[in-house]
């Protein structure tokens, strides 16, 4: 029995789903058409920006119904018609801390269908082999839609961004609901996607004495309004109001704290992020709640952060910077605090093993600078997987491992750190 959808679709959407691309383009549609009933949405959009992005990235083993379906895709001749980018990989033996066994159990056991699933991926779309970062939206990355853009992604972090940073617009997705609605071309339109669903529920005030640190207090707002929109106020005095390279970094790591300590897919920054320079407070929903964030706020959410390390009281003995993928401009400047920490400090090498995580072409472009070089020397190393990955393997659990995400902090047992906390640990300044 055909399935009885509730939206109003085009004659050309209907003949989609009614089998007139094939019966797989078709089975495509009707996950897409469901995905939208669920949420009510009353038709389908276009994706007008058809670059896609995916989260699913790696080769797990146990996910055999997504490659089942990768193949099904194929062998229709499906593949998204603008091609698309993916999350980061699961390893990098020669760039992050592994032994034998770690190598055996990554490649065999965990992700022992990477090499054939990135195939599928090359097969069905995939830019390049160096299209693998969570933040796809870097100019190096070159997957950046226009203000207004409709977008089939999923990634929270991607999505968050690209929503509040470049007024795109694109609902929390799914993994496999990313790629169908980039085969299709069409997405359902609820959420995020309507003017209604972009309204902020919360007015946030930042009110500290100095510039916050964006991990926490994009934490702070996550862990209060949730899933919410949040039209945040008063963080212009720090940031300023022009989205420069530097402006954007912060905006990245601030978005995804919101996004993965909450679930929020959007923010509006008064006087800086597209929306929030166009509209103001009249982005601000009726009956808006409020929270003012001051710097005691934000250490009472940092002083809340658990230690779930094996063996709390010991030390750290690994630290992951960079997740989201660090932007060049903030690569640049954790090698040069590295260097000048370690010359302080009276010590040639890191302290600790300490990767830096950053998207592949940027990682292209470092490599070849002096800087990288002397980088290399203190023992630092520069990889582009996704450090939450690396964390999957269970052999990781046994390793202290300490981060300045709080994306990863949240996903992970690593422990969270405060930039110049961990920075301190790496050079042996704490000592």
């Amino acid at each position: 029995m055909a399935y009885q959808y509730k939206m109003k679709l085009t004659p050309g959407q209907k003949a989609i789903l009614e089998g007139s691309e094939g019966p797989v383009k078709a089975k495509v549609m009707e996950t897409i058409v469901r995905y939208g009933d669920m949420f009510e949405a009353s038709r389908l959009v276009k994706v007008t920006h058809g670059k896609g992005h995916l989260v699913t990235s790696f080769g797990l083993s146990l996910l055999k119904p997504v490659y089942r379906t990768m193949d099904e895709l194929i062998e229709a001749g499906l593949k998204v018609k603008d091609g698309f980018t993916v999350d980061p990989g699961p390893y990098d033996f020669e760039n992050t801390p592994c032994t034998l066994l770690d190598k055996l159990l990554l490649k065999t056991v965990l992700y022992g269908k990477q090499g054939a699933y990135e195939e599928q991926l090359r097969k069905l779309g995939l830019v390049s082999k160096d299209a693998f970062s969570c933040a796809c939206y870097f100019d190096e990355m070159g997957n950046i839609p226009k203000k207004g853009d409709i977008l089939s992604w999923a990634e929270s972090s991607a999505v968050n961004y690209a929503n509040s940073v470049l007024g795109a617009r694109c609902n929390r997705n799914s993994g496999m609901i990313d790629i169908f609605g980039s085969i299709v071309g069409y997405v359902p339109e609820f959420g995020l996607l309507t003017d209604e669903g972009r309204k902020a529920k919360w007015k946030v005030t930042v009110k500290t004495k100095k510039k916050p640190l964006p991990q926490i207090l994009g934490s702070a707002i996550g862990i209060k309004v949730m899933e919410d929109v949040p039209y945040v106020v008063g963080l212009d005095k720090w940031i300023g109001t022009e989205l420069n390279d530097e402006c954007k970094a912060y905006l990245k790591d601030f978005g995804a704290a919101t996004a993965s300590n909450g679930a929020v897919g959007l923010y509006h920054m008064d006087k800086v992020t597209p929306e929030a320079v166009e509209q103001g407070e009249s982005l601000l929903a009726e009956g808006y709640r409020e929270y003012v964030i001051d710097d005691a706020e934000l250490e009472r959410v940092y002083n809340s952060y658990p230690n779930i390390w094996r063996k709390p009281d010991k030390a750290g003995n690994l630290a992951f910077i960079g997740c989201p993928h660090l932007s060049r401009i903030q690569l640049e400047d954790w090698a040069d605090r590295i260097i000048a920490g370690l010359g302080a400090a009276g010590r040639k090498k890191v302290a600790v093993d300490t990767v830096l995580c950053t998207a592949p072409p940027v990682k292209e472009a470092f490599v070849k600078t002096a800087r990288y070089a002397e980088l290399v020397k203190t023992g630092t190393k520069v990889t582009s997987i996704c450090p939450l990955m690396y964390t999957s393997n269970p052999l990781t659990k046994s390793k202290r491992i300490m981060t300045c995400s709080n994306k990863l902090r949240t996903y992970s047992m690593a422990r969270y750190f405060k930039d110049d906390e961990l920075l301190a640990i790496i050079t042996g300044k704490e000592d």
